[in-house]
């Protein structure tokens, strides 16, 4: 069975966008997410929200994938969001501490609101 990974990039402002996830994300997604961070990391994005309702399955290699977007995330001086994550995987998040570095949010609209309100 081949993993699948389907992504799909939704600006919502100048300097905010979503990625919708759908599928797996194992080793064998390593070159999808990191073009998709890329596409989404043009034109001065400052925060990017990842959409993991459609999330199927993620391993630990996954979780490794994960980690190397957040330290080029960090690494561009933007935020990486999260929300939609099944109740297994915010424990997996928390129990790896990714939650302290990606915010994690109930709803798309709470990630948006984040981000958008002054801080």
């Amino acid at each position: 069975m081949p993993n699948q990974l389907t992504t799909t990039i939704r600006p919502i402002t100048p300097h905010t966008c979503i990625i919708d996830v759908q599928g797996d994300i194992t080793a064998q997604a390593e070159t999808d997410l990191m073009n998709v961070y890329n596409e989404a990391s043009q034109n001065g994005t400052r925060a990017i929200i990842l959409n993991f309702s459609g999330l199927d399955y993620m391993n630990s290699s996954g979780i490794g994938l994960l980690v190397t977007l957040l330290i080029r995330v960090q690494r561009q001086k933007q935020r990486l969001l999260a929300y939609g994550l099944s109740d297994h995987y915010r424990q997996i998040f928390e129990l790896t501490r990714l939650n302290e570095a990606i915010g994690l949010y109930a709803d798309e609209t709470a990630a948006i609101t984040a981000v958008t309100t002054p801080t």
